[in-house]
């Protein structure tokens, strides 16, 4: 669906879910596009579905966000569940409860909706992309290198794998950003896997880049923008001080693929993708918000979802965040609503 077309129906979510917000005077949460750096504010945040269920399944945990073909919001959860919000007050209308071929939960970290409507989901067990159905049917596994597997089948550590997915302008291309390094790699470079699509909507194995995160941060999740770039979030989290929550611009359009060099560590000859810092969070103003625990800014939590839901009528971005609260009292879900120039 075109980003116009999208933004006519999903503009009024977080308006609609302002009132509704349980952090934060009301006026905090008004439209009123709050810098936090020279390319991106912020005009809103919403607590509405923190510590709530939805036909007995916890609404929370959620890992990551796509704008569905109808204008409603697909949310998921990394313990196995994809909800369906409303597209004007962001309450739960549907959950979906997802599997592997055995039946066994996901560590569900990364969401696309492709073109078709179906599902495109990231594990981080093995880690794994499939293709569901909207009823949560697998249609489709598709491939991983070896590499990528985690340890001691490949490379990769544990509960650090494939943590973003997004499709390219076209749909033709899909990524996967990788939390955290492989063994070998320098500890500071993620790699980012991409899938072309052939005949029949399957997708075969392509290129390869490798990213520099801030240190020590890892990357929680992309989405793709127009002309081939993306949006990168990196995040990171210490105990008696809060998070780091940092929004990058890279482009990989230029970058090595990195699939046959066995070990990223800088060396020359290989092109990074390149990135340029958008904002720091934690430089936002917090509009009244209050946090559970020691924060550097009482708005940040652990966010972890993205999706580009439109354009304003300047051109800029507008993106959708929501955090993760890991089902944990000290935490909270929390929806942000950000407009960013690039």
């Amino acid at each position: 669906m075109r980003l116009r077309t999208v933004l006519a129906t999903l503009t009024a979510v977080l308006a609609a879910a302002g009132s509704l917000t349980a952090a934060g005077p009301a006026g905090a949460n008004t439209p009123t596009q709050e810098p936090c750096s020279a390319t991106v504010s912020i005009d809103r945040f919403s607590d509405a579905l923190d510590k709530t269920t939805y036909d007995g399944t916890f609404v929370g945990n959620f890992s990551a966000l796509a704008v569905d073909r109808d204008g409603s919001l697909a949310a998921l959860s990394d313990r196995s569940s994809l909800f369906r919000l409303d597209g004007r007050t962001l309450r739960p209308r549907a959950a979906v409860a997802l599997a592997d071929e055995k039946g066994a939960a996901l560590d569900s970290e990364g969401l696309a909706v492709d073109g078709d409507g179906t599902r495109l989901v990231t594990s981080e067990t093995e880690p794994s992309v499939r293709r569901y159905s909207r009823a949560g049917r697998i249609l489709d596994r598709l491939p991983v290198p070896a590499s990528l597997q985690v340890a001691p089948a490949g490379r990769a550590a544990f509960n650090l794998t494939f943590e973003g997915l997004t499709l390219l302008p076209g749909g033709h291309t899909l990524l996967a950003s990788m939390e955290a390094p492989l063994s070998g790699d320098a500890p500071d470079i993620d790699r980012f896997q991409t899938w072309t699509r052939t005949g029949g909507g399957r997708f075969r194995l392509a290129a390869q880049y490798g990213y520099r995160a801030d240190a020590p941060l890892g990357v929680s999740e992309v989405q793709a923008v127009p002309g081939g770039r993306l949006l990168v979030l990196e995040r990171g989290f210490t105990p008696g001080v809060g998070n780091t929550v940092r929004l990058y611009l890279a482009d990989p359009r230029h970058a090595t693929d990195t699939g046959p060099v066995e070990n990223l560590t800088g060396q020359s000859g290989v092109r990074l993708i390149r990135k340029t810092l958008l904002a720091d969070l934690a430089a936002c103003p917090s509009l009244g918000a209050t946090a559970k625990q020691p924060q550097p800014n009482p708005l940040l939590d652990n966010i972890e979802g993205m999706a580009v839901t439109g354009r304003d009528h300047r051109g800029s971005l507008r993106v959708l965040l929501v955090s993760d609260d890991n089902q944990n009292p000290a935490q909270t879900t929390r929806f942000y609503s950000l407009r960013v120039r690039i």
